[in-house]
């Protein structure tokens, strides 16, 4: 029997089932059969003591309520437990379905694949043969091309020294003719032959002033955005410091906008635009001097242009293809530009003319510059070389 419990409860009695022997001895004292208890507990005592009764012969002896209500609870325990077993057969089974659909489908992916790598294989023998059967062929081919690339060149020259030869014809015919002219006209041719006279070349013996300076060195780390403007209505191709920026803090640039522009730094301030070309500006230079700027176009011309009168000085249409750049040397007589029909050409600044047609590239020449303080000049082409 237990106690009441702690919170008032009332207290619970529990009954002990009984045992084998004491339901024997309950029903034979119930029913007053004294005689027939003493032999009972005679023979019981003595067969339990001899060990012929097994433990599961001993058990407590239930009522019928008591043994129902555990099967009953015993049936629903196992029901549950069959119901999740089926809920795991159905859990596995839709898993092994999906796993024998992937299965499937990765095997026919991997077939399929194997398929395609199969027929790339023979892809790619059948056209190795196929350039086997033609890289002679295009080995001839390359070798005439570079044959009629020299030819083209060979014929160039020739061309040239045509010209050449044409010109001197020429001005031999012009000096005759100038024997029957009057005084007064060879005077006067005189003095124009006078004014148009040619730039002597530089010489070799000039040495770099700046050979034995020493410079600061540019602290890279401590560069920073200073100023942004816009100015211009295109892309821009071009900017040029003027050479005596110390003094004249003035940069130019060339712009897709037909147009070239001068600004002063840092402000951004316009000080001057040139407007004259049909064409993309390509490229800008400064003289030396700063009095003067030259700039191409894609129009096939060089401008130079006379900064303190603010107007074209003179055009060269020597190219007949778009100009891309160009640069003074440094004394100042001459410009070299360079253009895409694959020509560099060497301009006189006091006779406004070309004197020198430089010629060796099989591309579009991009860019030219003189080596500082010597004759020496740099052309880059499409043609890969420099």
């Amino acid at each position: 029997m237990d106690g009441a419990g702690g919170d008032g409860s009332l207290a619970k009695v529990q009954q002990r089932p009984q045992v084998i022997d004491d339901f024997f001895r309950n029903f034979l004292i119930k029913y007053g059969m004294k005689r027939s208890l003493e032999s009972f507990q005679t023979e019981w005592y003595e067969l339990q003591q001899s060990g012929k009764f097994k433990d599961s012969e001993l058990q407590v002896v239930p009522d019928i309520y008591t043994r129902n209500h555990g099967l009953y609870e015993e049936v629903v325990m196992l029901r549950k437990e069959v119901e999740k077993a089926r809920a795991v057969a159905a859990t596995a089974k839709q898993s092994w379905d999906k796993f024998r659909k992937e299965r499937d489908f990765h095997r026919m992916h991997h077939r399929r694949v194997v398929q395609e790598k199969n027929k790339l294989i023979v892809d790619l023998k059948r056209l190795k043969k196929h350039y086997e059967q033609y890289e002679p062929t295009l080995t001839e081919l390359r070798h005439k091309y570079e044959v009629a690339m020299k030819e083209k060149m060979l014929m160039r020259l020739e061309r040239d020294r045509f010209l050449a030869k044409v010109e001197t014809l020429q001005k031999q015919l012009a000096q005759a003719e100038s024997k029957d002219e009057p005084m007064g006209t060879r005077e006067e041719e005189g003095t124009s032959m006078r004014k148009s006279k040619l730039a002597p070349w530089p010489s070799e013996d000039r040495t770099n002033p700046y050979t034995n300076s020493n410079f600061e060195a540019a602290h890279v780390a401590d560069m920073k955005k200073h100023q942004t403007f816009k100015g211009h209505l295109g892309a821009i191709s071009r900017v040029a410091f003027h050479p005596q920026y110390s003094k004249i803090p003035v940069v130019a640039t060339a712009c897709d906008d037909h147009t070239w522009k001068m600004w002063s730094m840092p402000e951004g301030q316009l000080v001057l635009s040139g407007e004259g070309h049909k064409d993309w500006v390509s490229g800008i230079a400064f003289h030396p001097r700063g009095s003067l700027v030259a700039t191409t176009s894609g129009d096939t011309t060089v401008k130079v242009w006379d900064v303190a009168k603010e107007r074209c000085k003179h055009t060269f249409r020597d190219h007949n293809q778009a100009v891309w750049a160009c640069a003074f040397h440094d004394l100042g007589d001459f410009l070299v530009s360079c253009s895409m029909d694959q020509t560099t050409k060497v301009f006189d600044m006091q006779a406004n003319k070309c004197r020198q047609t430089l010629r060796g590239h099989v591309d579009s020449v991009n860019y030219v510059g003189f080596q500082p303080f010597s004759n020496n000049v740099l052309t880059a082409s499409g043609d890969k070389t420099i």
